[in-house]
């Protein structure tokens, strides 16, 4: 198979010419890595696709820069049927490759530096940053067993041998390095920021936030107060939440469905229109600060729109309208989730933007998040 022309276009396609990183995409057969994957199938279901069922399919597939869902729920892609169709959320994937280089450049590496991947995922990552720094110099670390083992025996079917373990980033890591990029999402950083020497970097994504936070830890002991500090980059991404078992635990889809259609304690007409605050990140970034743990859900039908907020402490929230006229809005519990995000609308509308971008970190040893810009704070972790 001629992967290889497939792989310099997606190089050229996601890298500057003068990009150390090119060479590295261009020379990695990412398909390697996903011979299975699933797509979309409508009705929340999802469809198993075979790579080498349809050869020209799979390799427009693996090197296009776009993520591949590998698993959904706890049925892996290379142990399903295709008469499978799974429900449920992805639970691991082939990261889109231009994001992948985009946190690793984040990272800052440098010749020599020692390497921990949170998430291995299918391992095309973990490759890739062999291919620049060395396998001796790259370790992966997955919660699942099986995405280690089926990582390790693809890059060794490639000559590469970088260290691949199984271990929960939420627990202490099996060792130090100068640099740790995170391919999933984190919620508190006390395991993660521990592990970083002095001088090291972190790169990483925070759970429900999309934001990509790099941290730097003192260089000289006596500056290290056990934490690190850095940014919130313009830049942003989202990925998957860390997990401690084979699939998420059960989300707010009871609740959901309980309140789909009821009728609110409080119900008044909103100020702005019906958004999907999955999609909208800066304003999802900022919820997620007012109202830790919030989850959305999004509908049209037609030019009708509705979102749903809830929380698991009971409060609830739903918003409908056609298009973009004001929406009825219906609300219960102790909390007032729609108004919490309306305030949080307004502001963006009255400044312009909204602080948590480019906003100033503070990772204390606790592994909480402490974000300021100007005099906007706020805490997360």
């Amino acid at each position: 198979m001629d992967w290889k022309p497939y792989a310099e276009r997606l190089a050229a396609e996601v890298t500057p010419p003068v990009s150390r990183w090119r060479e590295a995409l261009a020379s990695t057969p990412r398909h390697v890595f996903v011979p299975r994957w699933w797509e979309p199938a409508g009705g929340g279901t999802w469809a198993l696709r075979d790579g080498p069922v349809n050869g020209s399919a799979w390799l427009r597939a693996a090197y296009s820069d776009t993520s591949l869902v590998t698993r959904v729920g706890p049925l892996h892609a290379d142990d399903a049927s295709p008469d499978d169709r799974p429900r449920g959320v992805p639970t691991s994937s082939s990261t889109m490759p231009g994001l992948v280089v985009r946190m690793l450049r984040h990272g800052q590496l440098y010749d020599g530096a020692e390497l921990g991947l949170i998430g291995t995922g299918t391992g095309a990552s973990t490759a890739l940053a062999a291919r620049r720094l060395g396998d001796k110099h790259v370790t992966a670390m997955d919660v699942d067993p099986y995405l280690t083992e089926a990582a390790t025996e693809r890059l060794a079917s490639l000559g590469m041998s970088p260290q691949v373990v199984t271990c929960d980033a939420t627990e202490p890591l099996p060792r130090d390095f100068d640099r740790i990029v995170s391919m999933v999402a984190v919620r508190n950083l006390a395991t993660v920021v521990a592990a970083l020497r002095p001088g090291g970097r972190l790169v990483t994504t925070l759970a429900r936030m999309n934001v990509i936070v790099t941290a730097d830890k003192a260089a000289r002991p006596e500056d290290d107060d056990g934490g690190a500090r850095g940014v919130v980059e313009w830049d942003r991404a989202g990925f998957m939440s860390t997990r401690t078992g084979a699939d998420y635990p059960p989300g707010a889809g009871e609740l959901l469905a309980a309140v789909r259609d009821r009728e609110g304690e409080n119900v008044t007409e909103g100020r702005y229109p019906v958004l999907n605050v999955a999609e909208a990140w800066d304003v999802r970034a900022m919820l997620e600060l007012a109202v830790p743990g919030i989850e959305t859900s999004y509908e049209e039908r037609g030019e009708q729109r509705t979102a749903w907020l809830v929380h698991a402490d009971g409060s609830w929230a739903r918003a409908s309208a056609t298009w973009i006229d004001p929406p009825t809005v219906h609300q219960s519990g102790p909390q007032r989730l729609w108004t919490v995000l309306e305030r949080i609308r307004h502001r963006l509308n009255a400044e312009g933007g909204l602080p948590v971008y480019g906003s100033r970190v503070r990772i204390t040893p606790d592994g909480v998040c402490h974000f300021t810009r100007g005099k906007w704070s706020a805490s997360y972790g």
